[in-house]
């Protein structure tokens, strides 16, 4: 087996390596779902719990849980994550070097 495999290295973004529009927004929601489902799971609530907590219906809860985050904007998965009483933080990395500055939400 001394046959090459032949690979790109990731980007980082596997949004952006499949050459979609708007990936970094992409990224961002699925890291953001990705955390509310992780608690909702740690939580061990069922979607009629979830469902009260995040103040959504039902299905909102399967579409979350099915990785559908494409539905639902920066916005609303922040606010979910404060209905979790989550604390989010925002860090801006300006290009120029500047210092970074973080925001805490």
């Amino acid at each position: 087996m001394n046959e090459k495999i032949e690979f790109e290295k990731s980007s980082g973004n596997v949004f952006k390596d499949l050459g979609l529009p708007n990936a970094n927004k992409l990224l961002l929601k699925a890291e953001l779902g990705y955390e509310i489902f992780r608690i909702l799971e740690e939580r061990g609530l069922n979607q009629t719990e979830a469902s009260k907590v995040l103040g959504v219906k039902r299905p909102e809860i399967s579409r979350l849980k099915g990785g559908k985050f494409n539905h639902y904007s920066v916005e609303r998965l922040l606010t979910f994550l404060d209905r979790l009483s989550c604390e989010v933080s925002i860090h801006i990395r300006p290009p120029s070097g500047e210092a970074e500055r973080v925001i805490a939400l």
